[in-house]
């Protein structure tokens, strides 16, 4: 009898620690599931994160850049007031169409060729129109992020190019992407397919945008794509799902493709999170190991060893997100990112100017 005891409790302790290996794995893979450097899905109305990966990581944001670069020349700009092209603007680095110095365009179109087939050219014209300078319009971004609550990002450019000491993180770009949303010019241009402008001289520009999810997804609201090949592919979108407005983002993505397919299971996450269907998730990842949390929501209140929503950030760049997790002294940081003395990054090289 002893030993069938002794052999029953071998063969439960077996299968329990074959169940805590599965759900570790499992757990493992959740966090390793997404291979952008940064990826979080929110939802717009209460900011609650439904799903995030490295959420504060501060990252080259590309040309989502230009989504506060259009709020701000709308802030400053009648959306008819036509505008010179410079030197300046014309020889910035940029995907076609080019613009050529001289020629004239409105802010509206200036935006569509922005926003739509993310010109660079167009971005700083914006920028000297509205500032005087694209250095002095610069300051006016940084401006605007901190009103928004975007603490932990930082512009230098118009247009998204890389350079020292700019970077977003994909919390600070959902609450742009949400604020973004409500300027009706913006929201109208990021949906828009197709269109063509047309300068003052009458030279007509056909422009595609490259949201390819338009053409796909039937709920998408709109979004704004970024490439250099020191950010990677960059991507922030807002979709539809059942009444509800979700924002996704993801940035450092190593492949074109994946953009699409990864804003698709992201947005498919958050509608399950806010149905019931799942619970939010945020990990926190370096290059050698991928910790998980799992935070639950309770009808917007607190429970010990979980997470729950919160409203306001801290300014010191510390725990900046809508979920909160629990911190023990050893990992409280002002990165959330787990050290390991090694840092995630997109990259290291110089742009090409493509979006």
């Amino acid at each position: 009898m002893i030993r069938k005891n002794r052999i029953l409790r071998s063969g439960l302790y077996f299968c329990m620690s074959a169940m805590v290996l599965a759900y570790a794995s499992l757990v493992h893979a959740s966090a390793g599931e997404l291979p952008a450097a940064a990826a979080l899905v929110m939802d717009a109305s209460s900011e609650k994160i439904l799903y995030a990966k490295n959420p504060n990581l501060k990252l080259r944001p590309a040309s989502t850049t230009k989504l506060i670069t259009a709020m701000v020349a709308l802030d400053r700009l009648d959306p008819d007031a036509m505008v010179r092209i410079s030197d300046h603007a014309a020889k910035t680095p940029s995907v076609s169409p080019r613009l050529r110095t001289g020629e004239q365009f409105s802010v509206r179109s200036l935006l569509a060729l922005a926003l739509m087939r993310s010109v660079n050219s167009a971005a700083v014209a914006l920028a000297e129109a509205a500032a005087g300078s694209e250095y002095a319009f610069t300051e006016l971004m940084n401006r605007k992020a901190v009103e928004l609550g975007a603490d932990n990002s930082r512009f230098i450019n118009a247009s998204g190019l890389p350079g020292p000491n700019q970077y977003v993180t994909a919390y600070d770009l959902a609450r742009i992407m949400k604020a973004a949303l409500q300027y009706p010019m913006i929201a109208d241009l990021i949906y828009t397919r197709t269109l063509t402008v047309v300068s003052t001289s009458g030279r007509k520009l056909a422009v595609k945008n490259t949201n390819e999810l338009l053409w796909d997804d039937s709920g998408m609201l709109g979004g704004k794509t970024g490439f250099t090949r020191e950010a990677r592919h960059c991507f922030v979108a807002a979709s539809n799902r059942n009444g509800n407005t979700i924002i996704s983002v993801v940035l450092g993505e190593p492949h074109r493709p994946d953009l699409w397919q990864d804003t698709s299971r992201l947005i498919a996450r958050g509608d399950d999170v806010m149905h019931r269907r799942a619970e939010p998730v945020i990990t926190y990842s370096s290059a050698s190991e991928s910790p998980v949390v799992f935070a639950t929501y309770s009808h917007g209140s607190q429970k010990k060893g979980k997470a729950a929503a919160y409203s306001k950030k801290k300014k010191s760049g510390s725990e900046s997100s809508s979920v909160k997790a629990k911190k023990t002294k050893k990992n409280v940081k002002k990165n959330p990112v787990k050290k390991t003395g090694k840092k995630i990054t997109a990259g290291n090289s110089r742009s090409t100017g493509r979006s």
